[in-house]
């Protein structure tokens, strides 16, 4: 389950900006969600593999080049529908918690 949450997320934090990896650590970081290269990088190469991501190489003056991912249609797309699954199962959870309560 928590492989998918961070899917889900990787893919909210590259919603608006192509990014370094480093970036996407930091981005989830903050969002409380500890998470290390050893894990992002496979996630991140499944998700372009699926045709979700793309990236590209930029030059950097920190040292060799960096590849920054962005979304592609086919990501925003899959993003669009994952963000209503989310609300559906949040609501479903929610609805158990009230009737536990």
């Amino acid at each position: 389950m928590r492989k998918g949450v961070l899917e889900y997320c990787i893919l909210l934090v590259l919603d608006g900006e192509p990014l370094y990896a480093s970036n996407i650590i930091q981005e989830l970081k903050e969002a409380k969600m500890i998470v290390v290269e050893g894990t992002l990088y496979p996630l991140l190469t499944r998700l372009k593999n699926a045709g979700l991501l793309a990236y590209r190489w930029e030059e950097s003056n920190q040292g060799p080049p960096r590849k920054y991912y962005e979304l592609t249609d086919k990501g925003r797309k899959f993003l669009s529908e994952l963000e209503g699954s989310w609300a559906e199962l949040v609501d479903a959870v929610g609805k158990i918690r009230k009737s536990r309560a």
